[in-house]
């Protein structure tokens, strides 16, 4: 996994021991990035519009401005926002405002673990069965990065780097230049949240990064073949290949 892989995420809280209790927490959680903290609600603002995280694990009441009034401030596209506050009753509106998640103070690892799992259901795919419909929910553009199970751990695989899905059975193989990983979700589920410039379906069973596509070749008894830059050969059907034909025209 590289640190561009890894999700970029800013701790703000306006106590300096949740800071580092929360730093402790994310360390072992090996697809995210701390990339700095702020202890106030100025500092915060500048923090994001300077440092641009994915994530941000904002507190309510700071000095200077509160949380929720840092929500209303973020720059568009908007980090992902997940409050951890000792106070109730800013829920709504923060929810309102599109936070993922609502941390109250004390929390734990186990909490925590949870309300990660809503950012990787924002950001990508698998996902643990019982977070699949919110997942959906949250489907808000093109994803950028899968996620997927290396032995005991989790890893973000950087969806540009995907040469291929391929349909296996009731799972997902993507292929890539350091390997293959398996996702368990169906194909059509994967292709809606790709970036359809960026991905085409040529097969029931294959899906396409077309910045790694090279050409196309007829085998001599009619079939088309999509030919990758790394040499391996893709089989396109033939209503597929009408589709391709009229683009060309």
């Amino acid at each position: 996994m590289t640190e561009r892989d890894a999700v970029s995420t800013l701790i703000v809280d306006d106590e300096p021991l949740a800071r580092a209790g929360l730093r402790h927490l994310l360390q072992e959680v090996d697809w995210i990035r701390c990339v700095g903290d702020a202890a106030d609600g100025p500092a915060a603002v500048a923090a994001i519009h300077r440092l641009q995280p994915e994530l941000v694990l904002l507190d309510v009441q700071m000095p200077g401005c509160s949380g929720i009034d840092v929500l209303r401030q973020l720059p568009q596209p908007a980090p992902r926002i997940i409050f951890t506050t000792a106070y109730a009753e800013h829920a709504v509106a923060a929810f309102e405002l599109g936070a993922l998640d609502y941390l109250l103070k004390p929390f734990g690892a186990t909490r925590l673990a949870a309300a990660l799992d809503r950012v990787r259901a924002s950001i990508g795919e698998p996902l643990p069965p019982a977070l699949d419909r919110y997942g959906e929910m949250l489907a808000n553009g093109p994803m950028q990065r899968l996620f997927v199970r290396n032995g005991r751990s989790i890893q973000p695989v950087a969806v540009d780097d995907i040469h291929w899905f391929e349909a296996v059975g009731d799972y997902v193989v993507a292929h890539t230049a350091g390997g293959d990983h398996i996702l368990h979700l169906a194909l059509g589920r994967l292709e809606v949240r790709l970036d359809p410039q960026r991905f085409a379906r040529i097969h029931r069973t294959h899906l396409i990064n077309l910045d790694q596509l090279a050409r196309f070749r007829r085998e001599l008894d009619g079939r088309l073949m999509a030919v990758l830059h790394s040499g391996i050969e893709l089989p396109v059907s033939k209503s597929k290949a009408q589709v391709f034909r009229e683009l060309a025209r």
